[in-house]
């Protein structure tokens, strides 16, 4: 435990000297949410609707922190440790490789807690955002988008043959899903054609679960993108684990 708490205390100075991830984790998402703010405010969502915008938006919001993380820095971060021969070292050391991709995974979780929590209270303060569902079933949700988003992350940077193909693979997964899974553009104003398309990303369906529980939403309306979440995460972490190439 001790040498967990020194690696990740390095490590998170490291990343937060690199500021990426805090650009794109913690910066981003609050511009985003200041835009939407300043555009819809208080506005109802649609007419006769008993949210606003705001509160429909808030759990796509809550994933870019999320995408950020697990779709680019974990990848890329990965291939480059290996490419680097960093995971090598730490073989012949009594630390083990696998200790610092956990101090990753850590790390990126704690940007996107922090993220979800500082768009919560500027959400709240600014705009009255309210939680019409469970914070219990919100933060379940948002847990099983983590859980997955990373997994596929790690599995691109456990299979990339260098860093220069994961950052092209991070890239192609990373864009399209920011963009067009309603993470940043809202999902209710693209036209139903690309609405079917979009539907085919993870993201997307991740987004479903966190938009249901943030505006009460039955779950039982959110049952498949729960299944597709879950099957994400158990097929990505075992093709992971089986497919992972520490050199």
């Amino acid at each position: 435990m001790k040498t967990f708490r020194k690696m990740l205390k390095i490590e998170m100075k490291l990343s937060i000297r690199d500021m990426n991830m805090v650009i794109f984790a913690i910066i981003m998402p609050i511009i985003v949410l200041a835009i939407l703010g300043i555009i819809y405010g208080q506005n109802l969502a649609f007419e006769g609707a008993q949210y606003t915008f705001l509160e429909q938006s808030f759990g796509a919001l809550s994933t870019i922190a999320i995408c950020a993380g697990g779709l680019m820095g974990l990848p890329i971060l990965v291939s480059d440790y290996r490419e680097r021969k960093i995971l090598k070292r730490f073989q012949v050391t009594p630390v083990s490789p696998a200790l610092i991709l956990f101090v990753h995974l850590v790390i990126y979780t704690i940007y996107s807690v922090v993220s979800v929590i500082l768009l919560w209270i500027l959400a709240k303060l600014l705009w009255g955002f309210q939680m019409h569902g469970s914070y219990l079933v919100f933060f379940a949700g948002w847990f099983l988008i983590l859980l997955s988003i990373l997994s596929i992350g790690m599995l691109v940077g456990g299979v990339a043959k260098n860093s220069k193909s994961a950052s092209v693979i991070a890239s192609v997964l990373y864009f399209p899903m920011l963009v067009f899974s309603g993470a940043t553009l809202p999902y209710e104003v693209m036209p139903i054609p690309m609405q079917k398309i979009v539907d085919l990303m993870p993201l997307t369906q991740g987004i479903k679960i966190l938009k249901a529980a943030t505006l009460g939403i039955a779950l039982e309306n959110v049952l498949i993108p729960v299944i597709v979440m879950l099957i994400i995460a158990i097929v990505c972490i075992g093709c992971s684990i089986r497919l992972f190439r520490w050199e």
